[in-house]
């Protein structure tokens, strides 16, 4: 989100924004009433217009769509999925088969996949990973989704080592580091409370896995794009409540239902933290240019 705000300041509106840049509904209508306009493909821009690629990365044709309309293209492709898409490059150019770990037509395993079409495979699950026939003899890497399920995809990772010894693994985990603490913590924080509520959309994948790890320890769980969509019958015999939210949401909305709670009465509402982050990315290196300039 901010990097489509500094580029509707810099630059002005319109900027038009692949659309899979931005789930949360709430974040759509208020950018959209700064002048964002969100699309679908790139071709969809007009030519010569800004552009604002996906945090999540994408596919080299879209970096060559974008290129022959003559669009100023500001890539906001978050460097951990980087790292994923030059480590499938890698992979394939030492002649691997690459196991991309993942959820099929997700907007970042498109992006990955689009790296290395020809020798990437897409595995979703244990089972399909016990089922994956490969070349006898050929050597074998994997990488993942960033947004997985840290237990899930461990259990996809052993399964792979175990049918194929040899298979080359990334030198640091992919799975982002917002999503993996996230996880963690909404682990340590689900034997305090009775409901969780996770603010993020519905094609969030890291927010959808928040719900998934409180409803596997049998606490009700709800995503909520913001406070409006919450149900107060969801609340009847709860005592104390938990609010997490997706990698991406905007901590606004977080304060927005804590207002919503303060607003029904609740008058205890307290911070839980178990993991202190200090990783900060940079800007798109062309906000960064066109800032200086502006300076």
């Amino acid at each position: 989100m901010e990097t489509v705000e500094r580029a509707l300041s810099l630059y002005g509106p319109p900027v038009y924004v692949r659309k899979q840049i931005v789930h949360n509904a709430h974040v759509v209508r208020e950018l959209e009433s700064r002048g964002a306009v969100f699309v679908e493909d790139e071709r969809d821009a007009p030519r010569g217009a800004t552009l604002v690629l996906s945090a999540h990365g994408v596919a080299p044709s879209v970096y060559e769509h974008a290129a022959e309309r003559g669009l100023q293209t500001i890539d906001a492709t978050c460097p951990l999925v980087t790292k994923v898409h030059v480590q499938a490059r890698r992979y394939a150019a030492d002649g691997h088969l690459v196991v991309l770990i993942g959820h099929a037509g997700h907007e970042e395993v498109v992006g990955t996949m689009g790296e290395a079409p020809e020798a990437t495979v897409l595995v979703q699950s244990v089972e399909e990973a016990e089922a994956l026939e490969l070349p006898a003899g050929a050597p074998v890497a994997y990488i993942t989704q960033t947004t997985l399920s840290v237990d899930e995809t461990t259990e996809i990772i052993d399964a792979l080592k175990r049918r194929f010894p040899h298979i080359r693994a990334p030198q640091r985990e992919d799975i982002c580091y917002a999503t993996s603490n996230r996880q963690w913590a909404v682990k340590e924080l689900l034997g305090e409370v009775q409901l969780l509520l996770v603010i993020g959309s519905r094609n969030s994948s890291n927010s959808n896995r928040l719900v998934e790890v409180a409803r596997a320890a049998g606490v009700a769980s709800h995503l909520v794009d913001d406070e409006t969509e919450i149900d107060e019958r969801w609340l009847d015999g709860v005592d104390t409540v938990g609010v997490t939210s997706g990698a991406s949401a905007p901590e606004r909305l977080v304060d927005r239902v804590c207002d919503w709670f303060r607003a029904r009465g609740v008058s205890e509402i307290s911070p839980f933290s178990s993991v202190y982050e200090d990783v900060v990315f940079r800007l798109p290196v062309e906000l960064r240019r066109a800032e200086t300039s502006a300076a």
